[in-house]
């Protein structure tokens, strides 16, 4: 099969023939149809984040496709169903599974970092994680569910605790924190975009933020927050990684506010401790999405709750996948998301 091959930090993903994966029995081959371009991926090819199997390897871990054949033991699944795989697989048996918190698995399995991923023709999953497509969903497009939507529909919901009327805080507006935004507005946040391009945030308005923000535009963004919300968001979404946008979010809050920090850095992030004490504050982290809240997700989708094809702004061919992340790398103010089809 065709595959495009990470095979050292640095360097293009290079176009390979390799053997398409053996199925268990217990294991299904999906073909894909297609795979989002995430910024986990530009990490590894980029900036040194080291997978844990090393390359060679296939990066891509937000696939799409239809069952192309099923183990001996696998009931239920038959060949063209159509499935979106998680981003992570889960034990199940681990004290996080067993408390709900499979998103934190002790033994978690992550597509294009601990095995094969999918910017390939085909990939290896356990039929006990594949989840079904209705017909009402784009077969191509519903793969950024796996990713881009299950992780800030896990921050918004389960980490930020949103609730109908809150004001929700959204500070990023790339292909995460524009689901983050549409989410948060779908369970009934007043949702405030912030971004430094205007493109980004007049989008950031059709997914349903009711007021926006151009943080170059403003002296103090937790005072301009503060006075458009009569004292402050009550949860402050943060999708870029930066301990700078951070402490900002965190000032956008009011008293006993909560911060979700979803975008990553390995940098420390300071925050004023006697205020988290003396105002009930919260600090909270966020990590993909539990399994469990994935039919729940499509089914939002399915009802147009949620809108997945307009996220995807670009299609590329699996041969094209460089211009794909070269595309990432400019920041084009037009793209939310990419993805790659085999």
């Amino acid at each position: 099969m065709k595959a495009a091959v990470f095979v050292s930090p640095e360097k293009p993903l290079e176009m390979r023939d390799v053997p398409k994966p053996e199925v268990g029995p217990d294991d299904v081959l999906v073909k894909v149809a297609a795979c989002g371009v995430c910024h986990t991926d530009l990490h590894y090819i980029d900036h040194g984040v080291p997978t844990v199997k090393k390359p060679p390897m296939i990066l891509g871990h937000e696939p799409s496709g239809t069952i192309a054949e099923a183990g001996a033991n696998v009931k239920g699944w038959k060949e063209g169903d159509r499935v979106l795989l998680p981003a992570v697989l889960t034990c199940g048996t681990c004290e996080f599974c067993r408390r709900g918190r499979e998103n934190i698995c002790k033994s978690m399995v992550m597509f294009g970092n601990m095995v094969d991923g999918a910017y390939a023709e085909y990939v290896l999953a356990p039929a006990k994680d594949i989840f079904a497509l209705p017909d009402e969903l784009p077969l191509e497009e519903s793969c950024i569910i796996a990713d881009a939507i299950s992780t800030p529909y896990h921050a918004v919901v389960n980490r930020g605790n949103v609730r109908a009327g809150d004001d929700v805080v959204v500070i990023g507006c790339g292909g995460v924190g524009m689901s983050a935004v549409q989410v948060a507005a779908a369970v009934g946040g007043s949702v405030i975009a912030v971004d430094i391009l205007p493109e980004k945030l007049e989008m950031a308005r059709k997914f349903g933020a009711a007021e926006v923000i151009n943080a170059k535009e403003v002296e103090n963004l937790g005072k301009t927050v503060k006075k458009m919300t009569g004292g402050g968001a009550d949860v402050a979404i943060e999708v870029i990684g930066n301990p700078a946008t951070q402490r900002q979010a965190f000032d956008c809050l009011k008293k006993g506010g909560r911060l979700v920090v979803v975008g990553y850095t390995h940098k420390d992030l300071a925050l004023n401790a006697g205020k988290i004490m003396f105002f009930e504050m919260e600090v909270v982290g966020s990590l993909g999405c539990r399994p469990v809240d994935y039919p729940k997700i499509i089914k939002m989708a399915r009802l147009g709750q949620i809108h997945v094809a307009d996220l995807v702004t670009q299609k590329f061919p699996l041969e094209d996948i460089n211009k794909a992340f070269d595309l990432m790398r400019r920041g084009d103010p037009n793209t939310i998301r990419s993805i790659v089809i085999p």
